[in-house]
């Protein structure tokens, strides 16, 4: 019987920015996860809002130095890591001056959605990937939480399919309270289609908006968990017509083991429990 692997891509996580659903249950999550004798890998974007020298950010040379291109143009990748000294946890972070060095996570200071949300989502989630593939690890379930990770359903099954690493991944999208109402710029499609997405893969994504998504998100992964008390009704309802397993929403005392107890039930008898 062999260790499970769990890779968690998150949108924030505690205490590297100010406390929020998603930041909370991804601080606390892959720890005890760890502490159950999973395996844990924990990537996040690297805000220009954390300090790195009080949280001791440090460079990884070995892995950074990579370029990911969107629409033609390369974008360096910068990968940092930090730990959580508490609970024996690493964080990595995926860093790039133009996309993350501003003082801010999704919003600027008046609230205003950064208009490059856009190239930012397509970056961090092919980041996470590439950087996987540097670490030659082979992850069992791939647990993405906030609409910031969500792509990477969509990537795996499409630019990384043939990747042997990520043949055999679960992947289980953690559903939100997250909505934003602004819309991507039109030139997102384009850039999506130029990683080789097909068409027949952008149904939803041509609104551009908060829903498609996040419906993208759903069909391309294996399993859904329910995050927040409520969610966006159609949401909730194109999830669970989709008739894959979903978990239902859990509150601070019981979620740790309801996901462990459902990543068991997605991987089967070959792993330690």
């Amino acid at each position: 019987m062999k260790k499970a692997k769990v890779l968690f891509v998150s949108q924030e996580i505690m205490p590297f920015v100010d406390e929020t659903p998603i930041g909370r249950v991804t601080r606390i999550l892959p720890q005890l996860t760890q502490e159950m004798g999973r395996e844990i890998r924990t990537f996040m974007p690297r805000y220009g809002n954390i300090n790195e020298r009080r949280n001791n950010l440090h460079e990884v040379i070995r892995l950074s130095g990579m370029n990911i291109v969107i629409n033609d143009v390369d974008n360096p990748l910068i990968i940092k890591v930090a730990s959580i000294p508490k609970a024996r946890m690493q964080v990595y972070f995926i860093d790039n001056d133009d996309y993350f060095k501003r003082k801010f996570k999704l919003r600027d200071a008046n609230g205003q959605f950064f208009e490059d949300n856009d190239d930012r989502i397509i970056f961090y989630s092919r980041g996470v990937l590439e950087t996987i593939k540097q670490l030659k690890w082979s992850p069992d379930i791939i647990s993405i939480h906030g609409w910031m990770a969500s792509l990477v359903p969509l990537y795996l099954k499409t630019m990384y399919k043939d990747n042997t690493l990520f043949s055999f991944a679960k992947i289980v999208t953690t559903l939100y309270d997250d909505d934003f109402q602004e819309r991507f710029r039109e030139e997102w499609i384009d850039k999506l289609k130029y990683d080789g997405i097909e068409d027949e893969k952008l149904n939803y994504l041509v609104n551009r908006d908060y829903l498609s998504l996040m419906k993208t998100a759903i069909d391309n992964s294996d399993a859904m968990v329910i995050g927040s008390p409520s969610i966006n009704k159609e949401l909730e309802d194109y999830a669970r017509q989709t008739g894959k397993p979903i978990l239902e929403y859990h509150n601070d005392e019981e979620y740790v083991q309801a996901y462990n107890e459902f990543f068991d039930e997605l991987l089967g008898d070959d792993f330690d429990e």
